[in-house]
């Protein structure tokens, strides 16, 4: 099929703007010509994410595409480490084979920490061998995030035997090193580890850069680093990119990519060094056959009505129309169910914790960001127990191994700001056990068996009213219609901030509460874990 576009041409690549036409065919841009035309509209190369778990959007790769493309994005580089924690290769290979389904281009990454810590329980283990076989695949362009900094400064043989295919196998490294400084970072770099997307400060992140490294510049559902580091765009726009990292379902509706682009113009950064962030830098990095409006390459652009607002207009990819005024135009496609969910349901008593004294560690978390603080707090004593106190704003926590019935590992948050109520996630990352928290224990543990009798899903329970997006595809996505999705998602959010909750994205904030390699409290399936000192803590003091 040939066909030709009129408007006015956006040549990334030479820095220029220029009327012209665009002739198409089979997919691949014939050819670009300078013509006098009435359009007003622009053409310019797709959007890519430059990091993101598809898994967070809670949509398989084909439903998360079809949001996305409505956004400009045309691309993104993937890391499936979520559903790899849960289900192993097999996971890998189901996003693959699920991403393949529709006109859209997943890059996908072989996960290179797989459980993320040994303090954890996971569903798998994606061993040396495995990350060969993975490596060795054509669809697997990077090894994912390393976010085992420790090991790479201390040459761990595992760490360095996953790099070390990587690089074998001529492909980037991508890294994961926050407030990682000095001699550490850059012996961290000098392992050939090429990008870091968990920047919280321009200082960091210019002292990457300087060491050689690119820095994506990550604005998510919870953590958002865009303001500390967009002006860092007007120096380094060749060795920076966006990305999402984590996206939820309703926040996807409303923008991806696109809603960076606009805001760093705003901002001041040039055009030009903008597309180069958003366009050419991941192409370029990650070798990915995605065209950025050249003749010969693959026929992957956008039209936009002008150059600040940015309204997606249309979204060609390999040719093919696939959103128009703001329709997505891919069709949802049918996929199969798998999942790793096998533990029993549990009882308030099980919730229960001793007063050792009335002093305890408290996880505090800060809205838009992954790093946490450790509080110590005074409770109340009541009947030798230490609940939830909404006065304080601290409030029980828990986590429960969904792989084999264990005891729960119970700790206290706060700044969740809740007055009544719980809410309870399948999606923690990385191991993905059932996170909760809550005011009272009652609601707390019916939250918690609510996901445990669907086999996974995001939850809230307050008193007679229970509530749950079922979530059965590896505990962390489901098969449905994404808009769907993100209606369902949206009344959920509505409810828990209702109930008192001040945080913009509760649910994506409670999700990385069990991520134990960022700093500084975080609690696991087997207990109140110390990131800085990465090691298991105590909850009394």
């Amino acid at each position: 099929m040939t066909f030709t576009i009129e408007g006015n041409i956006v040549d990334v690549l030479n820095k220029a703007v220029f009327k012209g036409v665009v002739t198409v065919e089979d997919g691949i841009i014939k050819s670009i010509l300078k013509k006098d035309n009435t359009s007003d509209n622009y053409i310019l190369p797709g959007f890519i994410d430059s990091h993101v778990h598809v898994e967070s959007s809670m949509l398989i790769p084909s439903e998360f595409a079809r949001l996305a493309v409505v956004h400009g994005t045309v691309a993104t580089i993937s890391d499936p480490h979520e559903i790899g924690n849960v289900l192993g290769i097999d996971g890998v290979k189901y996003m693959l084979d699920n991403g393949k389904k529709v006109p859209f281009k997943f890059y996908f990454g072989a996960p290179s920490c797989v459980p993320a810590t040994t303090f954890e329980t996971a569903g798998a283990v994606i061993d040396v061998k495995e990350i060969d076989e993975l490596l060795q695949m054509p669809e697997i362009v990077y090894l994912a995030e390393m976010m085992n900094f420790p090991g790479v400064l201390f040459q761990d043989e595992t760490v360095m035997k996953k790099i070390q295919l990587a690089h074998k196998y001529k492909k980037v490294v991508d890294g994961h090193a926050p407030g990682l400084r000095g001699d550490d970072a850059k012996k961290y770099i000098a392992a050939g580890i090429t990008t870091d997307h968990e920047c919280f400060t321009s200082e960091e992140a210019l002292e990457k850069l300087q060491a050689g490294m690119k820095i994506l510049i990550r604005e998510g559902s919870a953590a958002k680093n865009f303001e500390a580091l967009i002006d860092l765009m007007h120096d380094h726009s060749d060795e920076m990119m966006f990305c999402s990292d984590d996206k939820h379902p309703n926040d996807l509706v409303s923008g991806h990519i696109n809603l960076l682009v606009k805001r760093a113009l705003k901002k001041g950064i040039p055009l030009m060094n903008v597309l180069q962030a958003v366009c050419v830098n991941p192409v370029k990095h990650y070798g990915m056959n995605v065209g950025l409006l050249q003749p010969g390459d693959p026929a992957d652009f956008i039209i936009v009505d002008n150059l600040s607002d940015f309204t997606i207009l249309e979204t060609y990819i390999n040719g093919q129309l696939v959103a128009k005024n703001g329709k997505s135009l891919i069709q949802s496609v049918k996929a199969e169910i798998v999942n790793n969910f096998n533990c029993s349901k549990i009882s308030e008593k099980d919730l229960e914790v001793n007063a050792e004294s009335n002093k305890i560690k408290v996880i505090t978390v800060k809205d838009g960001q992954l790093i946490t603080q450790h509080l110590i707090a005074e409770m109340t004593i009541k009947n030798n127990k230490i609940y939830s106190d909404t006065s304080k704003d601290i409030l029980k926590m828990v986590v429960v191994n969904r792989y084999n019935t264990a005891p729960p590992a119970v700790a206290f948050v706060k700044n969740f700001g809740l007055k009544e109520g719980a809410l309870a996630s399948s999606v923690a990352h990385d191991s993905h056990n059932i996170i909760a928290m809550g005011v009272s224990d009652a609601d707390i543990a019916a939250a918690i068996n609510l996901l445990i009798e669907h086999k996974g899903g995001v939850g809230a329970v307050n008193g007679g009213y229970q509530g749950i997006l079922p979530l059965p595809v590896a505990g962390l996505m489901t098969v449905e219609d994404g808009y769907i999705v993100a209606e369902k998602y949206e009344l959920l959010d509505h409810k828990i901030k209702s109930w008192g909750c001040t945080l913009q994205s509760p649910y994506m904030t409670l999700s990385f509460l069990a991520l134990l390699v960022i700093p500084e409290l975080k609690l696991s399936d087997k207990g109140l874990f110390d990131g800085t000192q990465f090691k298991f803590t105590s909850l009394f003091v």
